[in-house]
């Protein structure tokens, strides 16, 4: 029993600094490896950009190429610390998608680029932050009112006077002092854990027809009116903020949400409804609504939408080349580095960078959705589907509003546009998705043994 507790604990007890784990972590040395090539690979795509657009080496690559690898290094000595047997592959493509946007960055707007790097600081400060406050994932599931009185807080502080900082009918910034952020990043994750426990909680209720109408036993109702009376606040507040992008985020990842942990198709089939609803609504009340699915239909060429449509066909398949001028930013009010960020690396890099920018994040989802999949309790795996929906629809919904496939949101790609708000919250959101991982990864003691410890849950819809 002693060398079954040796190997079971990593770790000192709860509320003590963690203890560093000896032995191999065959995890962790495949992640400094993709962070290295991720690193020169951010660096190889400065030095071209400066080459095209000053025709010589820059400067400082020396101090560059330190900066970006110490920051990827001790966010992986953190990993070997706190999460030595966590997924390999989700920071290595999280600093590299923040890599190539810093380039973008410093190439269209360089005084950007400073505070950029100085919000990849604080994101990785934010990430350690978590892995060392987030011991357990169980621990959020106890506070989820907590949390969810947190994130009410932060969705409704734009909308109070002088803390709010509207930007044209926008209601999405706060300001303290001289900070600006926006709280909904950090408020829509509140929310997926929020709505993570209460699914995790009522599953078997939501699952399991237990009204009876006539000689039929149904789906008992109630449990899920709680749960949209709060949705239908959080989607009141946000329309009053005046910002499709959120909405529809929280709703497709709350629909997500409700749909893996019941199985059931006719939760789809009312969610597609009550958004036909809503989105009728909103094109009728709302004039931000109205302008975007009006320019969605009919983008002219002198618009954000045509220019964004004209720099990916001077980008074609392998770009112009970092450095050029993009053929289409007429307007200093272009906002290329944050909303139309995907079409500067179209211009810049062609079909292939964009690609490969896609594809990062599809690997990124995939790794989200692997964690799920190991994680150890309904919560947990809850978690790690609602964190991953969030972010692989918002970067869905950015770029297929940029290419025309969906109407445009604005919302930021995450971890290449440019926004300190968007980018801490994003590094927070792959700390708590490795603090899952961790726990779901095999024990010594288990992959000794073969034997699977108590505690383990499976994640089974009751038809």
């Amino acid at each position: 029993m002693a060398t079954t507790t040796a190997l079971r604990a990593p770790v000192s007890s709860v509320g003590r600094v963690p203890i560093w784990r000896r032995g191999p972590k065959p995890k962790r040395r495949t992640e400094l490896g993709l962070l290295v090539f991720a690193a020169l690979i951010t660096v190889a795509l400065y030095v071209i950009a400066e080459v095209g657009a000053k025709g010589k080496l820059p400067p400082h690559i020396g101090p560059i190429l330190a900066v970006i690898l110490g920051i990827a290094i001790v966010a992986h000595v953190a990993n070997r610390w706190l999460v030595p047997d966590a997924n390999a592959v989700v920071l290595p493509l999280a600093a590299l998608l923040n890599g190539i946007g810093y380039v973008v960055i410093v190439r269209f707007t360089p005084p950007a680029a400073k505070a950029q790097a100085t919000w990849a600081v604080v994101g990785v400060v934010c990430y350690i932050a978590v892995l060392l406050a987030v011991r357990h994932t169980r621990d959020m599931d106890r506070y989820r009112y907590l949390l969810l009185a947190a994130a009410i807080a932060l969705l409704i502080s734009p909308l109070i006077p002088h803390l709010g900082r509207p930007i044209t009918t926008t209601r999405l910034w706060i300001g303290i002092g001289p900070i600006e952020f926006q709280p909904v990043e950090f408020a829509k994750l509140l929310l997926v854990i929020f709505f993570a426990s209460y699914f995790a909680e009522k599953k078997e209720l939501l699952s399991i027809p237990t009204a009876r109408v006539g000689n039929r036993l149904v789906l008992d109702p109630r449990p899920l009116v709680p749960i949209l009376l709060f949705w239908a606040f959080a989607m009141g507040v946000i329309a009053l903020e005046d910002d499709v992008g959120f909405a529809m985020l929280i709703f497709t990842t709350f629909v997500v949400l409700l749909w893996v942990t019941t199985g059931r198709w006719a939760y789809i089939v009312f969610s597609v409804g009550l958004f036909a609803v809503g989105a009728f609504a909103a094109d009728r009340l709302l004039h931000q609504v109205r302008t975007r699915i009006h320019t969605w239909l009919h983008a002219a060429a002198t618009s954000q939408l045509g220019f964004g449509f004209f720099d990916f066909a001077h980008g074609g398949i392998g770009g112009s080349g970092l450095g050029t001028d993009p053929f289409a930013v007429p307007y200093p009010d272009f906002h290329i580095t944050t909303d139309m960020v995907f079409a500067a690396i179209g211009d810049q890099l062609g079909f292939i960078g964009a690609a490969a920018v896609v594809i990062a994040f599809v690997l990124l989802v995939g790794s989200g959705l692997r964690i799920a999949q190991a994680a150890r309790s309904d919560f947990s795996r809850l978690v790690a589907v609602g964190l991953t929906s969030v972010l692989g629809f918002q970067a869905f919904f950015i770029m297929a509003g940029v290419t025309r496939l969906l109407p445009f949101t604005g919302i930021t790609l995450p971890f290449v546009a440019y926004g300190g708000s968007s980018l801490v919250a994003n590094y927070v959101l792959i700390a708590m998705l490795m603090r899952i991982s961790q726990e779901g990864s095999s024990t010594v003691y288990e992959r000794a043994t073969g034997v699977s410890l108590p505690g383990d849950t499976e994640f089974l819809v009751a038809t």
